[in-house]
């Protein structure tokens, strides 16, 4: 699923660090007869600077193919899903090759007994899954049913929720949890008329938290609005932890916009212009692929999805 391969340049870049790197060793090797010439403390010192220059050039080829090396990563939300029951959503998940999931409460609630929470949470672990996040979960004012929620993250081994809070003081009692718990929280953004449709909402929103609160980024549901997504995500300035991989076909009526779930890649999602920014800001969540689509069988959408993405990414 995840290419390693390194691209022209990043290959042209790594290959000119290494050049550098014999010819700096080359001329250690030529001007060390011209060291014996020198007095000892000013021998030692040249050696020592022909030392760093070789070691600080390794370094930066080796730092120049760690970037090269960083890909961006696909997942899905199972809310994609949701038509299959959990073991048929733990079959799918590893037929497609997708490991990272994204749970949402179709397949499993926070407040399950713990017996069927110890079930399913060893299921992923027997198919090689990471089910590294949970949502759109809900929040309220009560600290102690958002405490709940915090547990079964820690429990699962997530460090990661998505949140849609229907009060900003709501807010209060999570970021408490957020840094007692060390779990980051992500808030999904809905259609314009939604509470966090509108980015600028969002970023007065976190603005002042605790660092660890950020967003959900939904593409699909940014579409909709006529917003685009790169600029949208360069503008939450590092805080984008998790992306909803959607697409939507955008139509204008004399009743105001229709938006309708597609294809990705087949809407008006630029996701090229987004898989640019991410790599750009070397972003090391995860895109989920997800759609509001009422699939009975996901198969398509989803092959589909991961063929874009792997062309495109």
């Amino acid at each position: 699923m995840i290419s390693r391969l390194r691209g022209p340049r990043q290959n042209s870049r790594c290959a000119a660090w290494e050049r550098f790197a014999i010819e700096r060793a080359g001329d250690f090797e030529f001007n060390r007869s011209r060291h014996s010439q020198l007095n000892p403390n000013m021998k030692l010192l040249r050696i020592l600077l022909e030392v760093l220059a070789v070691s600080a050039a390794i370094f930066l080829a080796s730092l120049q193919t760690a970037r090269a090396d960083q890909d961006l990563v696909l997942g899905v939300q199972t809310w994609t899903l949701r038509n299959l029951n959990f073991d048929q959503m733990v079959d799918f998940a590893v037929k497609h090759k997708l490991k990272n999931i994204e749970l949402s409460t179709k397949h499993i609630t926070a407040n399950a007994p713990w017996d069927e929470i110890k079930k399913k949470k060893a299921a992923f672990e027997k198919n090689g899954l990471v089910p590294y996040s949970y949502g759109v979960a809900a929040t309220s004012l009560n600290r102690d049913e958002n405490r709940k929620l915090f547990e079964f993250a820690k429990f699962m081994g997530m460090k990661l929720l998505v949140v849609e809070p229907s009060d900003f003081k709501i807010f209060d009692n999570l970021e408490e949890l957020v840094k007692e718990y060390d779990i980051k929280l992500a808030v999904h953004n809905h259609g314009i008329k939604s509470m966090y449709g509108n980015p600028l909402v969002l970023q007065a929103v976190i603005k002042h938290r605790d660092p660890r609160i950020g967003v959900c980024l939904d593409t699909g549901w940014l579409t909709s609005a006529r917003f685009d997504s790169a600029k949208v995500f360069r503008e939450y300035e590092g805080r984008v932890f998790d992306i909803h991989l959607k697409d939507k076909k955008v139509t204008g009526t004399d009743h105001g916009d229709i938006a309708v779930d597609t294809f990705i890649g087949e809407g008006d999602t630029k996701f090229k212009d987004l898989f640019k920014a991410l790599k750009d800001a070397r972003y090391e969540g995860v895109l989920a692929i997800e759609t509001d689509n009422d699939l009975k069988d996901p198969t398509e959408h989803v092959t589909k999805a991961i063929k874009y993405f792997n062309d495109n990414k």
